[in-house]
């Protein structure tokens, strides 16, 4: 058999996987939600098609389906003749919130510190994302940047519930991480936030499922109660 030159095995090697490319709408449905959670579009704000499009540099195709995705997320609502606006939270919106929020975040602070428990000696591997939220709500903080305050303290309570190892609650709570950060962002006691975070994570990491649990009942209630107060302005 002749032997192949080094073109031929060239050819015959298999073609380097090209990287995926994020869909242009994706793009936008991104950049659209990092504006409304940092406050760049505000709650009750219009959000126009062609203005959005000019600022991202697109066509108008993939924000429109950018802005029809986020009004099924829950973070833009329809206005009544035409076009969109950021979801302007209401009392009864907050309330509703965190009637289905409440249990589920205990169940997932409970879940994670079983888990922590159930790894000891060793220390799972998630339980390193929690601090490393802790870290950065604490920069944050110290830098006075708000908005990637509200980022971190969102990594801290998904990290719990990736903690948990319960993939139902995952996804459950997964439709409600948008809304949740709007929430997040009318905190006007972050101090008072970032001290109960501090204390959720000593008892996960420690392992005691009934008092992690019991410390998010009243981080739970004491958000509701800062929340309700900042909706009520």
């Amino acid at each position: 058999m002749a032997a192949r030159t080094g073109r031929q095995a060239d050819d015959e090697r298999p073609a380097a996987a090209e990287p995926e490319r994020v869909p242009l709408s994706e793009r936008a449905r991104d950049a659209i939600r990092e504006r409304v959670i940092d406050g760049r579009y505000p709650q009750g704000a219009r959000v126009v098609e062609r203005e959005v499009a000019e600022e991202l540099r697109m066509s108008r195709v993939p924000v429109r389906e950018a802005l029809r995705g986020l009004v099924a997320e829950g973070l833009l609502e329809l206005l009544p003749h035409s076009g969109v606006r950021v979801r302007r939270l209401d009392r009864t919106d907050v309330e509703h919130l965190y009637e289905v929020w409440e249990p589920l975040a205990i169940q997932a602070s409970r879940l994670a510190a079983r888990r922590v428990a159930s790894a000891a000696p060793d220390e799972p591997p998630l339980l390193a994302g929690l601090r490393s939220a802790l870290e950065r709500a604490e920069t944050a903080a110290a830098g006075g940047e708000p908005g990637l305050e509200v980022v971190a303290n969102t990594a801290f309570h998904d990290g719990i519930v990736a903690l948990s190892g319960n993939p139902l609650l995952a996804r459950t709570m997964a439709r409600l991480s948008w809304q949740l950060r709007l929430l997040f962002g009318l905190n006007s006691e972050p101090d008072h936030m970032r001290v109960q975070h501090r204390a959720m994570y000593e008892r996960i990491a420690a392992g005691d499922a009934d008092a992690a649990a019991a410390l998010t009942l009243v981080h739970v209630r004491d958000s509701r109660t800062a929340a309700l107060r900042a909706v009520s302005v």
